[in-house]
Parts: structure tokens; sequence; C-alpha cells
């Protein structure tokens, strides 16, 4: 059976840079542990980097969030502690917005049945991601992990979690 795990955006600015929070930070050994685990069964793993220029603040995403984060070339962009040395020989995907097309594009030809998500932000690039992937591949079963996941907002997360198992089919556990 094949079966890929989607690490969304685990970097260093979401976890303890500039838009860094305990929850990202708790998470840390899981997201190490799930990761390790799909690699030592032989699955596949794909990353995903949110990635800005040193423009951001004038571009859509900059100014209806004043932070810059993720900046190619800095330390902020980098994926978060132990991931640097995981992601050797994967799939990564840079991203300039929430969801990666490029993705997406990449999976529509793949035959994944299934899926696990996890990484940050769980109610903005974890859910939009999500769904480029159930656009991608309609018939895989996707699960997001929450022990895996992390939000700044406990509220818009659970309200995601809630539309991704009810309207969209995910699992969630």
């Amino acid at each position: 059976m094949n079966k890929l795990l989607v690490v969304v955006d685990y970097q260093k600015d979401f976890v303890d840079g500039s838009l860094g929070n305990e929850a990202a930070v708790a998470i840390k050994d899981n997201v190490v542990a799930m990761i390790k685990s799909y690699q030592e069964r032989g699955d596949d793993v794909i990353f995903t980097l949110d990635t800005h220029n040193e423009d951001y603040m004038s571009t859509y995403e900059g100014l209806h969030l004043p932070v810059p984060h993720c900046i190619k070339g800095t330390d902020g962009h980098q994926l978060y502690g132990e991931l640097g040395t995981l992601v050797s020989g994967c799939q990564t995907f840079e991203k300039g917005t929430f969801p990666s097309l490029a993705l997406a594009n990449y999976l529509a030809d793949k035959d994944y049945q299934e899926v696990g998500v996890i990484g940050v932000v769980t109610d903005i690039c974890v859910l939009s991601n999500c769904i480029m992937i159930k656009s991608a591949l309609p018939n895989a079963a996707i699960t997001v992990y929450k022990d895996c996941c992390a939000s700044n907002d406990p509220v818009q997360e659970q309200k995601a979690y809630d539309v991704m198992k009810g309207s969209l089919q995910i699992n969630v556990e």
C-alpha cells in the first residue's frame, strides 16, 4: 500500500521564531517520531516550506499578517531542530502562500492510498494543504494527527478539525 506523510511548514519561525508558540514547541518530539516511523517503514515523506522574500510586507499576506516570517535565506525559514537532518532524500515544496499548488500537481498522478498530515498552523496551512491533497488524491484516506499539529488559536484549530472531519471526510486522530 502506498503511504505518504506530508509535513507542513514545521519551520523555525512557526515554532520558536516570529510566529512561534508553545503549542508548536510542545509537538516537536511527536513530529520527529512520526517522520521517523514513516521513513523506517520505507514510506514517502514530503515537506512544505512556507517561503517569503524580503518584500513580504508589501504582499497581500504581509498586509494582512504584518509579521515577517520564513524569509528565504534566514534562520526562520529553516526546518525546526532535528527535521533538518530528516529531510535528506525527501521531496520538498517551497510555497509563497498557505496551500501548495505544486504539491497538489505533484500528487495528482501518484497512487497514494493513505496520506498522513502533520505540522503548523493547523487552521491555516495544514487545513489548506489538506484541501489540496484531497483535490489531487480524492480516493486516498487522509488522516491529520492532532498530536503532531499546532496552532496559536485553539478555537480556530478546533473549528479546522471540525471542518476537516465533518465536511472534507478527512480523518482526525
